[in-house]
């Protein structure tokens, strides 16, 4: 299913597959937050760390299946698949936008 997705968000979920993490400043502002597994990461640098973890200790792939709005919110539905107990899954990525970057996300 193709969607259509504002550039940052297809980025980050680019990078999130494995593209080159040095494009993060094309899709997060400059104190963006991101939210996932109970741990907040503030920043270009701290959320390109968080990636970077993330990717040495699960091998995964990210397809995003849907989107919603609720607000101010951008809500894409993904399938998650990787080396992890439980896989696939699906978790839901909660976008604030700010401009055309992405200000905060939250997975979950």
């Amino acid at each position: 299913m193709s969607l259509s997705l504002p550039d940052a968000i297809t980025t980050y979920f680019s990078i999130s597959n494995g593209a080159d993490d040095t494009h993060l400043g094309d899709c997060f502002t400059q104190d963006a937050c991101v939210f996932d597994e109970g741990g907040t990461h503030r920043g270009r640098t701290a959320i390109q760390a968080w990636l970077r973890a993330t990717r040495a200790k699960i091998a995964y792939r990210v397809e995003p299946v849907s989107v919603s709005h609720q607000g101010n919110t951008m809500v894409v539905t993904a399938t998650v698949t990787g080396n992890f107990p439980g896989s696939p899954v699906q978790l839901d990525h909660a976008f604030q936008l700010a401009e055309s970057q992405i200000q905060s996300l939250e997975i979950h």
